[in-house]
């Protein structure tokens, strides 16, 4: 594949209604990690036993922690990069980035045109990223070297300004409250993973999952899918090192995540696709299916 923005690649071979579910990701320690994904991000507990917390917005589970990592994430080893929490309305971001600050919680507020976003890390080196889209704003494109936008005015746009916080806050008003949880409408909207190699990592995404390429960019050193809407719903980058190994199965990070499709017959089709790619596919319970990445990055399909 070119280095390029695949506008004109094929339409994704699952449904646009195929939506990310919950996303299961490692811990050392459950306070600890509450601490964070509760008290900064503003997700609500859920449920919660002793081996597993789940935590989502709207009665509805997103992120499900397992607090059974021995260690924490390890650096320069393939699996995740971020999770991306999107939000329904920029006041919702504005009330989780003000937080933050208040909070003096490391954040880096990052103005990519079709979205605006923040990135932050819980206390085991999970990363998480808090995004409000903005398509309207502008689209994306790479020319082989980098990867930039270009605003609805015309205007070059470097994908990595920082986000206007003057703006942002201004969504906001005297008095509100900024312990307020994540509303109902936030969802998973993409998940980034550190990858061994791109071209096994997008013939995966795209021809045995089913979404539609988007962009690979080996000077750049990453790559993403999407369906027949913006922005990516998989990103994944070899920037932990090409050939990077799987980290210990022992550490924090990703354990899975998923992927909801709107019919068993679609599920079907996807087994399908992944049993021809020669990829393991094994039954879980509920009717779904796991499989895993070429660089081991687990996935469970699972009928919405």
């Amino acid at each position: 594949m070119t280095d390029t923005m695949t506008a004109e690649a094929p339409k994704a071979l699952v449904p646009a209604a195929t939506r990310l579910g919950p996303v299961h990701i490692a811990v050392t320690d459950a306070e600890r990690a509450l601490a964070v994904w509760r008290d900064m991000v503003g997700l609500t507990v859920i449920e919660r036993n002793a081996g597993q917390i789940s935590l989502g917005a709207g009665g509805r589970t997103l992120v499900v922690l397992e607090p059974n990592a021995a260690m924490p994430a390890v650096q320069n080893r393939t699996g995740l990069y971020h999770v991306a929490i999107h939000v329904p309305k920029r006041r919702d971001l504005a009330v989780a980035v003000a937080r933050l600050f208040k909070n003096r919680f490391r954040n880096s507020p990052t103005d990519h045109l079709v979205t605006e976003t923040t990135y932050l890390w819980d206390l085991d080196g999970n990363g998480i990223e808090l995004t409000f889209e903005t398509p309207e704003r502008g689209t994306l494109h790479s020319d082989g070297d980098m990867f930039y936008g270009i605003d609805r005015n015309g205007r070059r746009h470097s994908g990595r300004e920082a986000v206007d916080l003057d703006s942002l806050f201004a969504e906001l008003k005297e008095g509100d409250d900024l312990g307020e949880p994540m509303p109902a409408g936030t969802r998973i909207g993409h998940v980034h993973v550190h990858v061994a190699d791109l071209d096994a990592a997008m013939r995966f995404y795209s021809e045995a999952i089913g979404f539609r390429r988007l962009m690979l960019n080996r000077r750049f050193r990453m790559g993403d899918v999407t369906l027949d809407y913006p922005p990516h719903i998989v990103a994944f980058n070899t920037w932990a090192g090409e050939g990077a190994l799987p980290p210990p199965a022992n550490a924090a990070g990703l354990r899975w995540f998923t992927i909801e499709l709107p019919s068993a017959g679609e599920l079907a089709a996807a087994r399908a696709r992944l049993a021809a790619a020669g990829a393991q596919v094994a039954a879980v319970d509920g009717g779904g299916i796991e499989t895993a990445d070429p660089s081991g990055n687990k996935v469970r399909l699972v009928v919405a």
